[in-house]
């Protein structure tokens, strides 16, 4: 999740980690992801026919995106990833062309006509519908920054905030911490140059030579790294007031926000105990 670095001074080898978030979906056509759990595909009640309705949830990656629509059109794995080239999408130019962060989480309706092309550009119409008209765009210029750079910063929210009440303190940590000059050092931005997503990050995991591994490279990853919902966006324009330079998941629904390094390393060693009592690899 975060990190390892008090303010000035030398790096340490505490790290914030991230506890689990449950995901949460919703039903509808096209409508935005809330706290109601449905399968993914839903299929029809005539029997073996392709599912009528794809679900994206919050925080999903485009490269799971693109898995659940080849597995929902019958399609061979990796043709919707292929499919990108000839989708013509209306990204923002700070995209160049990557669709992370703008596959927007919500059920989409699966016709007859629907391929993948159809889909992808659906998903990302949209995002921007959503995204750039109010409030998201002015609170972005509000906050000194554009929207693609508003919706980076949800998607970390999405991955490191164990439910919605502490997104918009995980967005204010963010922002601390880049107004200081100090590295994010999110496990969330390093899973995603790894291309997984676990609880365990080494010290060789924070050297990996990647444009997203925020604990070497300052300031915000070159893209988005998930798919945000409306949640994760709302708190990334307006975050919770507060100094917090740090955050621990120590266990479920007890998330530790502190400006003081030396009170979240006892939160961390806190977190390590009930890791191991819990016989849960830390």
């Amino acid at each position: 999740m975060q990190t390892n670095t008090p303010p000035r001074s030398s790096r340490s080898t505490i790290r914030l980690t991230r506890r689990g978030r449950i995901t949460l979906i919703a039903t509808g056509a096209v409508v935005a992801g809330t706290a109601v759990a449905v399968p993914l595909l839903t299929l029809r009640d005539d029997g073996p026919a392709r599912p009528t309705r794809l679900t994206v949830p919050e925080g999903w990656r485009a490269s799971q995106v693109y898995g659940a629509v080849d597995k929902a059109l019958a399609l061979p794995p990796g043709t919707t990833k292929k499919s990108l080239a000839k989708a013509d999408l209306k990204l923002p130019n700070d995209a160049e062309g990557n669709p992370e962060g703008y596959l927007f989480p919500a059920t989409y309706p699966l016709d007859e006509k629907a391929t993948p092309e159809r889909l992808l550009s659906l998903m990302v119409d949209t995002a921007t519908k959503r995204f750039n008209g109010a409030p998201i765009a002015a609170g972005a210029q509000r906050n000194a920054m554009n929207v693609y750079q508003a919706v980076t910063i949800a998607s970390i929210v999405q991955a490191e905030a164990a439910t919605k009440a502490d997104m918009g303190k995980v967005a204010r940590v963010i922002f601390n911490r880049l107004e200081r000059g100090m590295p994010l050092q999110m496990d969330s931005t390093l899973n995603y140059a790894l291309d997984r997503t676990t609880l365990t990050t080494t010290d060789a995991d924070t050297r990996v030579d990647s444009p997203y591994n925020s604990y070497q490279r300052m300031g915000l990853p070159p893209t988005p790294i998930a798919n945000p919902g409306e949640d994760a966006v709302r708190a990334a324009i307006n975050p919770t007031p507060g100094d917090w330079l740090y955050f621990v998941t120590v266990k479920p629904g007890d998330t530790r926000f502190t400006a003081d390094y030396a009170e979240h390393q006892r939160n961390v060693t806190e977190f390590n105990a009930q890791q191991k009592s819990a016989g849960t690899p830390k």
